[in-house]
């Protein structure tokens, strides 16, 4: 048996567990999301709100196909059903993400401004 093979087997009772408790508790760890990411949006004063909106969407529906809510039951094979488009929700590069970019300033990192 292979190294993922062992992984597979030992977390395979984990990830049924997590998927049981996120069917049966979806709703409160939906409010907990909202409450959290409704904080940290005051804190920020809106500064960041789509981005924490869009975070705060990926996780319930995240949490929506652990529990499947949604219908995304696992494909026949074990493999899980189809989600959304990977990489939506912004613009690479955007915002000043370190390790994108092209040009001076250490791989897209914003360098200090100018004295």
């Amino acid at each position: 048996m292979g190294l993922m093979d062992s992984l597979k087997a030992k977390l395979g009772p984990a990830k049924e567990k997590v998927a049981d408790l996120a069917q049966q508790h979806g709703e409160k760890i939906d409010q907990g999301l909202d409450k959290a990411a409704r904080v940290v949006d005051e804190k920020t004063k809106g500064k960041y709100s789509d981005k924490i909106h869009s975070g705060t969407d990926k996780a319930k529906g995240a949490i929506d196909r652990m529990g499947h809510k949604d219908g995304g039951a696992p494909g026949a094979d074990g493999t899980p059903g189809a989600g959304g488009t990977p990489g939506t929700g912004g613009t690479p590069g955007t915002g000043g993400t370190p390790g994108t970019g092209t040009g001076t300033g250490g791989g897209g990192v914003t360098p200090p401004p100018a004295a």
